[in-house]
């Protein structure tokens, strides 16, 4: 069955008026169980995990000051949320729900994480919402207990996955693929193994023809054993931090498009949700719970 990590810790107070729709994280699952997509049994509650396993990503000395809150002012303004405890443990515990479902994604072929896609985050520092880097901790976590070798990091969220190349750059078995807004934040790019840069109002015909001559290559050659995939539905037109051009139609065929890829491959994958930021939070909900429809529909 498809297993989904949720916590209620996902929904994390934030000050009046602050842009980030933290709301979303408790809309997003009632929604599914509403709409009969998905029932309790699909979800499990993940646990703040062992700190060794934040430490096969992250410097001691970066993730001791977040948990001790002792990170300086600078640095704790570029995460963009007030530091606090319970907000360190929202970040450990995200984590843990991807570690966890990637071990489900193993069994079962798929499983999700109704937050994570954490990309900006990286071994020593947080930026831009993102403060522990979770499917480059789900990566580890596989790698170090044997279960997989080669791991490909599908990333298609509207901002490319700074955090994530910079702690796989070198490191041949993670091969990190990120496909994002040219002219979107961050402005200072670094380099994944393969980046595509699109122009801004991209829209679904451009967007979808550059995935779909590109993933199945992309898999061909480089042989992974599992794929997390990041995906954001910040690539929607209407996303205030977007610029792409793309319907939610559109993103719901991006989704399906990898999704039924890894199922005709046999290759397991695990999906963080990432960023959407569209001023109706109904737009949001619901382009993020299309991904959850089309993992029980193409793999259950």
């Amino acid at each position: 069955m498809l297993k989904i990590a949720y916590h209620p810790i996902y929904k994390h107070p934030l000050p009046e008026g602050h842009r980030f729709p933290m709301a979303k994280y408790e809309l997003l699952p009632l929604q599914l169980l509403h709409e009969g997509t998905c029932s309790g049994n699909n979800f499990f509650e993940p646990e703040k995990p062992n700190d060794k396993y934040i430490l096969t990503v992250h410097t001691p000395e970066y993730y001791y000051d977040l948990v001790n809150i002792t990170l300086d002012q600078r640095a704790a303004r570029k995460i963009g949320f007030p530091l606090s405890e319970v907000l360190v443990e929202r970040e450990v515990i995200i984590a843990d729900g991807t570690m966890k479902a990637s071990e489900y994604a193993l069994k079962y072929g798929i499983a999700m994480n109704i937050a994570g896609g954490t990309h900006h985050a990286y071994t020593n520092r947080g930026e831009a919402f993102c403060l522990l880097n979770d499917q480059a901790i789900g990566t580890r976590y596989l790698q170090n207990k044997g279960l997989v070798n080669k791991v490909l990091i599908v990333d298609l969220d509207v901002h490319q996955g700074n955090g994530t190349a910079e702690i796989f750059q070198n490191d041949s078995s993670v091969f990190t693929f990120s496909m994002h807004g040219k002219s979107n934040y961050p402005f200072k790019k670094e380099q994944s193994d393969l980046d595509i840069a699109l122009d801004n109002d991209t829209n679904d015909n451009t967007y979808l023809k550059i995935l779909k001559d590109t993933l199945p290559k992309l898999i061909d050659k480089q042989q992974p054993d599992f794929i997390y995939y990041l995906c954001g539905v910040d690539v929607i037109a209407s996303d205030k931090l977007g610029k792409l051009g793309m319907s939610i139609d559109g993103c719901k065929e991006r989704d399906r498009f990898v999704l039924q890829t890894c199922k005709d491959l046999c290759i397991p994958v695990m999906c963080s949700m990432g960023g959407g930021y569209s001023p109706d939070i109904k737009i949001i909900v619901d382009a993020h719970a299309n991904t959850f429809r089309l993992a029980q529909e193409i793999f259950f």
